[in-house]
């Protein structure tokens, strides 16, 4: 993540918190004020994505998004099996260490 970015993600958090609406200029005038140069995209980008998302919903939600990807291909797979899902199958036993006659730590 670039400065730009991180100095635009702080400016909508301070924006959030004090109850002000999220608008480019609003981001711009932080970071010029907080000394940090960002390119002039970057506050349009934030606050077009932030009329659309709440910045209380993004930060409720950090956590859950991603991750359900895995775990629906399994399901899939298990749906359309029929007798094949039913017999899951067995783990190979785990080979027993054979006694060497000394310790690799002795």
């Amino acid at each position: 993540m670039s400065n730009s970015e991180l100095a635009c993600t702080y400016a909508s958090l301070i924006l959030y918190d004090d109850g002000i609406p999220v608008t480019a200029d609003k981001i711009a005038t932080i970071a010029k004020a907080a000394g940090v140069e960002i390119e002039p995209f970057w506050p349009g980008l934030f606050a077009k994505l932030l009329e659309t998302k709440s910045v209380g919903d993004l930060i409720a939600n950090v956590g859950s998004g991603g991750g359900g990807g895995a775990a629906a291909a399994p399901a899939a797979a298990a749906g359309g099996g029929g007798a094949a899902a039913a017999a899951p199958e067995p783990e190979p036993e785990e080979e027993e260490e054979e006694d060497m006659g000394f310790d690799l730590f002795d």
